[in-house]
């Protein structure tokens, strides 16, 4: 008969495992959790003991790592301008002239786009080499490229 101190250990090597598999750090925490369980079998503590720890100690960590990142999801790039996304972030584009309704339109890989600046209340929109900084919809958002100033001539 399986002793449950290693009825546990197995449970947690299968949840690093499996952790393994599906890249997330959720299953490795639980797997924690199991492992606290099976140290607590070792102990010589009953059955309920071992369930509840594995549940509370589990469940404990869960929580913890969510809180701990959720300051990095809420500051995580949007879709829209995330260049791990869009190849086109980041991306110089030149803008010819712009229209008076503060629009433009570039060619970038063979395709005509619309192009809108990022901050167009009270900007100056100046033709020139344009960054790509966001895509919505079919329409580049673009801030100035600035000019390097010319070194002096010696």
């Amino acid at each position: 008969m399986l002793a449950l101190s290693t009825f546990w250990w197995l449970l947690a090597g299968l949840a690093v495992i499996a952790e393994m598999l599906s890249g997330t750090v959720y299953l490795l925490l639980i797997g924690a959790g199991l492992a606290a369980a099976a140290l607590a079998a070792h102990l010589g503590f009953g059955l309920i003991v071992q369930i509840v720890t594995a549940a509370v100690i589990g469940t404990a960590l869960v929580l913890f790592w969510w809180r701990v990142r959720a300051p990095a999801r809420r500051a995580a790039l949007a879709a829209q301008s995330d260049p791990d996304l869009n190849l086109d972030i980041g991306q110089t584009v030149l803008v010819d002239y712009w229209t008076a309704d503060g629009t433009a339109s570039v060619m970038h890989r063979g395709a005509r786009w619309s192009v809108v600046p990022e901050n167009p209340v009270g900007a100056v929109l100046v033709p020139g080499t344009h960054r790509i900084v966001a895509l919505v919809g079919s329409t580049f958002v673009v801030v100035p490229v600035p000019v390097p100033a010319l070194a002096p001539v010696r």
